[in-house]
């Protein structure tokens, strides 16, 4: 036995070929496996979603590269516009009346990947992480087109506001109440993105925001 086994070997709880038999593995997936799971189980800590897009990669990253995509898949931010901090934008989240919501993107255009830093009323910690892969599709679908992995991770600061001097409105709705309805309310954003990231590519038409004629206009 290595030395590396030895000490795997005194990790209780481990499921591995070497300690299990095959229809012991078989039963304890079997019984991980159900018709029907609680919501809080499935998204309590994590919510990620996914979609085939018929878009190619490059043109997905182009189109979530730009803040001013936001206007149009997502459901309420709106607006962003540059602070005198570099990199961090200001926009509005029409969820909740007067609220501000600040935001610094940062992408890797190599591997294809986003993360929207975000947070409402302030722009110091941006806590609200939206994390987003694109996936070339003819890698793991086999056909040309894109998939997008969208991961949002439950963050301390959605059980209570850690900022509640900067509300605009003590009555004012916290983000945090809306992350039982995270999964369902990303799920039309991600279904807007799939509509016009088709749209467009399909008819051969821009697929940056500026160069749509809304935003010539």
């Amino acid at each position: 036995m290595t030395t590396a086994s030895h000490q795997l070997a005194d990790i209780p709880g481990l499921v591995r070929c070497e300690t299990s038999s095959v229809p012991e593995l078989i039963a304890q997936a079997t019984a991980r496996t159900r018709a029907e799971y609680p919501h809080d189980e499935v998204y309590g800590q994590f919510c990620t979603i996914q979609e085939y897009i018929d878009c190619p990669p490059e043109d997905v990253f182009a189109y979530l590269s730009d803040i001013d995509s936001l206007d149009e898949y997502s459901v309420s931010t709106r607006s962003f516009r540059p602070t005198g901090t570099e990199g961090l934008h200001v926009g509005w989240d029409t969820l909740a009346e007067d609220t501000r919501i600040f935001m610094r993107l940062e992408t890797n255009r190599e591997a294809l990947t986003l993360d929207y830093h975000c947070a409402w009323d302030q722009g110091d910690e941006l806590w609200m992480i939206y994390l987003f892969r694109i996936v070339p599709a003819e890698q793991v679908l086999g056909k040309p087109g894109s998939v997008v992995i969208w991961t949002n991770c439950h963050h301390p600061n959605y059980d209570k506001n850690p900022y509640p001097e900067l509300s605009p409105d003590p009555e004012r709705i916290w983000v945090g109440d809306l992350w039982p309805l995270f999964y369902a309310g990303h799920r039309i954003e991600l279904d807007n993105l799939k509509r016009i990231l088709e749209y467009r590519s399909s008819r051969g038409l821009p697929i940056s925001v500026a160069a749509t004629p809304e935003a010539g206009a």
